[in-house]
């Protein structure tokens, strides 16, 4: 076998979870050795034994992930920062962010509190991460385990299983998150720093789907990639408890939303605040990751996906400015802003 390294540029990738969905594709394919994608750079580097031209190898790697909203090239691609898309972006956000604001002072909605992060807000989270590319990689999971237990029971039992176990470890795991925060004994200064972090993990999310700067994508915090790799790997097989286990698994994926929701958990110093925070925001993802999963839904390539990251963006900007305006109210730095 003679193995050749190659260097692709790669168009749409927001998060940590577009290279290990992108490097667990290609690794795929036969007679490639080795993937390793970059966020920071844009590129992904494959070596293998590909017998074809650069430019015919480029076509083939995006046929498998077009789906998902990337593009491989052999040269850099001009990057388009859909500034039109803000006309529409930015009315629709305002429009929301009014909608959220009336609810909140109405009493019918609560996403808006004294503290870092509300139930309400948690569930809104869920809803703009379950559409993201963050989370594509969920999406994808669930088919992959249900072409793998076909044979064994059909894809209704393995969707079910998959979303209980995700369902029912976040409820879990966001718990013991939690009660390692009790254990922490967090004072107020600590509550105010992480409430501080969490701001600004939600910041850079929002600004990443803005996706009109590269440099803050280095930014996101995320889980090791190692142990997310055993999560996508675990969907390829076909043991009844698999959809359950990698469910439970999506914990641990590289999704910086989920990692924003984890760090208030461990800021609650409580089981049961970190568990229903995290189950929320599950919850908060089920609707459109079950489309998702059926393949009745994919933003990626739909003509309006810039318009609509863009509002979501601007949305998760404005709960990351409200949660920080919070935290530092409940330092005494500044006044509250939303008397609510």
């Amino acid at each position: 076998m003679n193995n050749e390294r190659y260097m692709f540029h790669v168009s749409g990738m927001h998060c940590k979870a577009c290279t290990l969905l992108i490097e667990e594709t290609f690794k795929e394919l036969p007679h490639v050795s080795d993937v390793r994608a970059s966020l920071a750079n844009h590129q992904v580097s494959i070596t293998g034994d590909l017998a074809d031209a650069p430019e015919a190898i480029a076509e083939q790697l995006t046929a498998l992930v077009k789906s998902h909203g990337y593009t491989i090239s052999v040269e850099k691609q001009q990057k388009n920062a859909g500034w039109g898309d803000f006309v529409y972006a930015l009315p629709i956000a305002l429009v929301l962010i009014a909608g959220f604001i009336a609810l909140q002072k109405a009493g019918l909605a609560n996403l808006i509190t004294s503290s870092n992060v509300s139930y309400g807000t948690a569930f809104v989270i869920g809803l703009i991460a379950s559409v993201s590319s963050c989370l594509a990689i969920v999406g994808g999971l669930v088919l992959s385990l249900s072409a793998s237990s076909a044979k064994e029971g059909g894809t209704w039992r393995t969707q079910t299983l998959f979303h209980v176990g995700r369902l029912g470890g976040f409820f879990v795991l966001g718990g013991v998150i939690g009660l390692i925060g009790s254990s922490f004994h967090l004072g107020l200064t600590a509550n105010v720093v992480l409430g501080i972090v969490v701001a600004l993990v939600m910041f850079v999310l929002g600004i990443n789907l803005l996706d009109i700067f590269h440099f803050t994508k280095r930014l996101q915090i995320t889980m090791p990639a190692g142990l997310s790799r055993h999560v996508v790997r675990g969907s390829r097989h076909d043991h009844y408890l698999a959809p359950v286990l990698v469910g439970i698994g999506t914990f641990f994926l590289p999704c910086g939303f989920t990692q924003s929701m984890q760090l208030y958990a461990l800021s609650t110093g409580s089981f049961m605040q970190g568990a229903m925070t995290m189950s929320v925001f599950a919850l908060g993802t089920f609707p459109m990751l079950a489309l998702l999963s059926f393949g009745s839904l994919n933003i990626a390539h739909k003509p309006w996906k810039g318009i609509f990251f863009k509002t979501a963006g601007i949305i998760v900007i404005m709960l990351a400015l409200l949660n920080l305006t919070n935290a530092l109210a409940t330092a005494g730095i500044i006044s509250p802003v939303l008397n609510v």
